[in-house]
């Protein structure tokens, strides 16, 4: 049965999955969501034996109706293939009484990777199926990984330009390299004088303006969205789950319809909404535990009810988690509101205007799939080291706010079910971070000396990825004010 979608914030004509992922962005500023949740209509056994890729096309076709089994098996051919350093794709690491799923094999040692490898071939398959002339223009905003992964991506895909925004003060050295190194002649990369939640209003603001909208439409452009806002990016990643779950069952780990909990270190929302959607799918889920780190406003929310993102923005060591405004919080809201835009618009409207809004005791009571906890600088950087002295296992921070959190919740809770945490990101990308924390003095070391430190201590080799941007030349310099955001794309197509 075909799936369409609607906007989260206006009742209209639903979408095909294709013009969803073409748009990103509905044009009043909603996000796409599919009007039903598909049920999984392979058995927990048959996914057992399935390779990724497998996985993949079992889940994305019950989404994505208007693509063909060619297309979409060709996209995901294209996308998890040899880039990938392992041929599983994603790895399970049992550690510390919990399956890390390692996420960051991909050409960036992120999680990023994995639905940004797929992104740049469905969105020029929708491209196709919608006869779009345009020069199609990738609109990002990054807190660090999402925007090289797209930027490897969309390097020199046809039909595409692509421009990141990332806070010029709010990466960590590597990620800030990766980005800057990038090779590609559609690619640009623009540090801004502010954080990520000003990086990511910005490119909202973009996408909403009609008028430049029209404008690019006539100079033979149109924008579209990689980050976790379009669904494109958003269905890949309920495939990480199933696949764990068929992994974890093949190994025996689990028994057939066995309940496993899911921990995920979580800023803008995307990766533990897709494991909430991978319930909603029949997968045997109990709880799903979203970890913060100090810009707790998640784990205030499920808490209170109460979103606030008027508070300080602390910058941590888990940068990819620095975040005010979650995003794809507004698709479950939208859920458990009933499906509403008009509430939902409420909502978001007030977020915009006042910077808070406040759910209703029904919607709370919908939210008991959830658990929220946070970690501090200080329990991070104690779970990497206490995790790596008892295991010789090494977590980057943001895997190590999610292991913190984990262990909050089972002492919370006396509940030991076999528990999936989000891998998200290699220990390499975040070399000081890791080491300050295992332990040892490194005056005046660069993060690449940091790297083969690590590298000696975890018996584990650097990463392609690392080695690559050792000593590559910076290509881009581009420095904005986060109110020139707008300029600086026209600037950059020459309009």
């Amino acid at each position: 049965m075909e799936i369409l979608y609607n906007s989260t914030r206006a009742k209209g004509k639903a979408v095909t999955a294709s013009e969803a992922i073409l748009k990103g962005l509905s044009e009043e500023g909603g996000l796409f969501v599919p009007e039903r949740i598909p049920v999984l209509d392979k058995t927990l056994k048959e996914f057992s034996q399935m390779t990724y890729q497998q996985t993949a096309y079992e889940v994305m076709k019950l989404y994505f109706t208007d693509f063909s089994r060619q297309e979409l098996e060709e996209c995901i051919s294209k996308a998890y293939d040899e880039k990938f350093d392992t041929q599983e794709i994603v790895p399970i690491k049992e550690a510390a009484g919990a399956f890390y799923l390692e996420l960051f094999h991909g050409a960036t040692i992120a999680f990023k990777d994995m639905a940004l490898s797929v992104l740049p071939h469905l969105l020029i398959a929708s491209a196709k199926k919608n006869q779009v002339k345009n020069e199609i223009v990738i609109l990002a905003a990054t807190s660090g990984d999402t925007g090289k992964a797209a930027l490897a991506g969309f390097s020199d895909v046809e039909g595409t330009r692509i421009i990141v925004f990332y806070p010029k003060s709010g990466v960590s050295p590597i990620q800030e390299k990766q980005m800057v190194t990038q090779k590609g002649k559609n690619t640009y990369v623009v540090g801004i004088h502010g954080n990520f939640d000003d990086a990511q209003r910005g490119v909202k603001e973009i996408f909403g303006d009609r008028e430049l909208a029209e404008y690019m439409q006539g100079k033979g452009f149109q924008f579209s969205s990689a980050n976790s806002i379009n669904i494109g990016r958003l269905v890949p990643q309920i495939v990480y789950y199933v696949y764990a779950y068929g992994r974890l069952l093949k190994e025996g780990r689990i028994q057939e319809g066995e309940k496993i909990n899911v921990t995920v270190p979580t800023g803008n929302f995307g990766n533990i909404l897709a494991a909430f959607y991978a319930k909603e799918m029949g997968l045997p889920i109990g709880k799903l535990i979203c970890a913060s780190n100090e810009n707790k406003v998640l784990f205030d929310f499920f808490r209170s009810g109460t979103y606030d993102r008027n508070r300080e923005f602390v910058l941590t060591s888990s940068p990819s988690m620095d975040i005010l405004v979650s995003s794809n919080l507004e698709r479950l809201i939208y859920r458990i509101g009933g499906n509403d835009p008009d509430q939902n618009l409420a909502f978001m409207s007030a977020l915009g205007q006042g910077g808070s809004y406040q759910v209703t005791g029904d919607m709370m009571e919908k939210l008991g799939d959830f658990y929220g906890n946070y970690a501090s600088q200080e329990e991070t950087a104690e779970t990497i080291r206490k995790v790596y002295e008892d295991t010789g296992y090494v977590l980057d921070p943001h895997t190590a706010v999610a292991a913190c959190v984990y262990e909050k919740y089972k002492r919370e809770t006396g509940d030991h079910k076999a528990t999936v945490i989000a891998s998200t990101a290699s220990p390499y990308k975040f070399t000081r971070s890791v080491m300050d924390a295992i332990g040892g003095q490194y005056p005046g070391m660069d993060d690449f000396g940091l790297a083969d430190e690590l590298s000696g201590l975890s018996h584990t080799a650097v990463p392609k990825a690392v080695e690559e941007i050792r000593t590559a030349p910076v290509l881009h310099k581009r420095i904005c004010g986060k109110d020139a955001m707008k300029q600086t794309v026209m600037d950059i197509l020459g309009i």
